[in-house]
């Protein structure tokens, strides 16, 4: 049920919106945290590349085709995994910092960048983008005017505490960046192994500086399978259908440290909780169970040019697939909706105890 029903009786979908209001949300419909902050990539952005001068945008259709308010900056047909995620805290649709405003931020704000990375330089061959770096500025920001509507520190810090906050960077350290030799020399300077160490020690003292500034429960979401996107299968990929196995073992490299990071911090920062979501193996599943998930199409984006529709990604105004639902990837690069959905939910609440570490972000609000 959790995946979503394809039963049509309308009993059945009563019964899932009811165990969906009360178990989740409450049945006052109260939120279950008071805000929700997030930092990411363009995963999660939802608005925030729309207005500054970069290639990563999403703001034109066919993006948003499935989302009510159409192209939003989602690089999606519809929604992001932390729509799901916000959706199921009870807190709806969480602004993005480039248009927060007013007593608008007590609910959260996303900071999420396309091409945004770890590493400041990371991205740099497609414009601007707002780099972790960039991202915890602004949220240093945001903590300001909280403390203003507040009225003090003391009050600001005891509603951060309470908020969850989710951080999903590292993709394009790899993407845009180790991995694209003739832009960026880190390849050169650091073996797979040393690059994952570099990468989450400057990763952790970003989430300590949010630490510093509030932040109490956080969840670290791990880097999915970047080397099955229909853009790393189209240029690295024989057959167009094995993942590419470098990608993928040098991202999992970092993810092993980001769950050994988990305990880390949670041993050494009092009254913080972390957690680790494990994006990888709930992409696994997908990929490895394509057929039981509704997916018929796993290799392919539904909208893009080239080979595996993933050479260049989704164009304004393309017309995309038709039966974008069965579709695993929306572009060259990102889930669609239907993934993203499951990818939510079970980040939310994990149906396989390898999804979450230690625990799920729906016991994480609770605490």
């Amino acid at each position: 049920m959790a995946m979503g029903c394809e039963i049509r009786k309308w009993v059945v979908v009563c019964v899932v919106v009811l165990v969906v209001n009360f178990r989740h949300i409450g049945a006052q419909g109260q939120p279950q945290v008071p805000c929700y902050f997030i930092f990411g990539d363009s995963l999660v952005d939802n608005g925030n590349n729309n207005n500054i001068a970069s290639l990563a945008k999403a703001n034109y259709m066919p993006y948003g085709i499935d989302f009510p308010r159409g192209p939003t900056g989602r690089f999606s047909n519809g929604k992001t995994t932390v729509d799901v995620i916000s959706e199921l805290l009870g807190l709806g649709d969480i602004p993005p910092y480039a248009t927060a405003r007013g007593r608008d931020i007590l609910r959260g704000v996303n900071y999420a960048s396309a091409a945004a990375g770890i590493r400041d330089e990371t991205g740099q061959q497609l414009g601007g983008r707002i780099s972790m770096n960039g991202q915890v500025n602004n949220y240093k920001n945001t903590v300001s005017q909280i403390v203003n509507i507040l009225g003090n520190e003391s009050s600001a810090a005891n509603y951060l505490s309470k908020c969850i906050f989710s951080l999903g960077l590292g993709s394009n350290d790899y993407l845009n960046n180790y991995f694209m030799p003739n832009n960026y020399p880190t390849s050169r300077q650091f073996t797979p192994e040393q690059y994952a160490d570099v990468l989450i020690q400057q990763y952790s003292q970003q989430i300590r500086t949010l630490y510093n500034f509030g932040a109490r429960k956080l969840a670290l979401i791990g880097v999915g399978q970047i080397g099955c996107s229909p853009n790393a299968l189209a240029q690295n990929s024989p057959d167009g259908r094995t993942c590419v196995q470098r990608f993928n073992n040098a991202n999992q490299l970092f993810n092993n440290r980001l769950k050994s990071l988990v305990d880390n911090l949670t041993n050494n920062l009092p009254n913080a909780r972390f957690i680790y979501i494990n994006a990888y193996g709930i992409f696994q599943d997908l990929i490895s169970n394509p057929a039981s998930f509704g997916f018929r199409v796993t290799n392919a984006g539904c909208c893009g040019v080239g080979r595996n529709m993933g050479q260049i990604t989704c164009l304004p105004l393309q017309t995309p697939c038709a039966n974008r639902n069965t579709f695993l990837f929306w572009d060259a690069f990102h889930p669609g909706e239907a993934a993203n959905i499951i990818i939510g939910r079970r980040s939310y609440s994990a149906q396989s105890t390898s999804d979450a570490y230690p625990i799920d972000i729906r016991r994480l609000a609770q605490l």
